[in-house]
């Protein structure tokens, strides 16, 4: 008996409604002339910590704090120096103290990367998670990855 066949899961930078620019730098790169592995991680916090910490857009309240609980990766293609990068972010799914985003490196139009990554909030007196306000559930909507229906988180 055959397998189903696997719905095309290339993801789609349109489909991530936060995004910014990056440059690849020259100390990205690994004996093998292309980015290392690592440095991945740094890519997707850039694209995190920027939207999550800009007092623009209210997501990190005095007292409060966010921190990464869990980061997966998936490699998909090559990247070299010097060149440019994309990177997107979306909001999957809400958790009482958690969010669940879908993050995604493009460089000259292909998906050279993608994580889903989590970020608890974590009140900053008790160093404990804190749950997630009205407010900041709110102010994550525009951020929610096109295509999915998030949530909110329960109670």
């Amino acid at each position: 008996m055959n397998a189903p066949s696997r719905l095309d899961t290339t993801p789609r930078l349109e489909d991530y409604p936060y995004r910014l620019s990056d440059n690849v730098r020259f100390g990205d790169l690994d004996p093998n002339q292309h980015v290392n592995n690592a440095v991945y991680a740094t890519y997707f916090e850039t694209g995190r910590v920027t939207l999550m910490k800009s007092p623009d857009y209210g997501l990190t309240p005095p007292g409060l704090a966010w921190i990464m609980v869990r980061l997966d990766i998936h490699f998909r293609a090559e990247l070299h120096w010097p060149g440019t990068i994309e990177l997107g972010l979306g909001v999957v799914k809400l958790g009482r103290t958690s969010v669940t985003f879908e993050q995604v490196v493009f460089s000259q139009g292909k998906c050279i990367a993608s994580a889903t990554s989590v970020g608890v909030m974590l009140d900053e007196a008790t160093r404990r998670p804190a749950p997630l306000t009205a407010e900041i559930v709110e102010k994550l909507k525009p951020w929610h990855k096109r295509g999915i229906e998030v949530a909110p988180p329960s109670t």
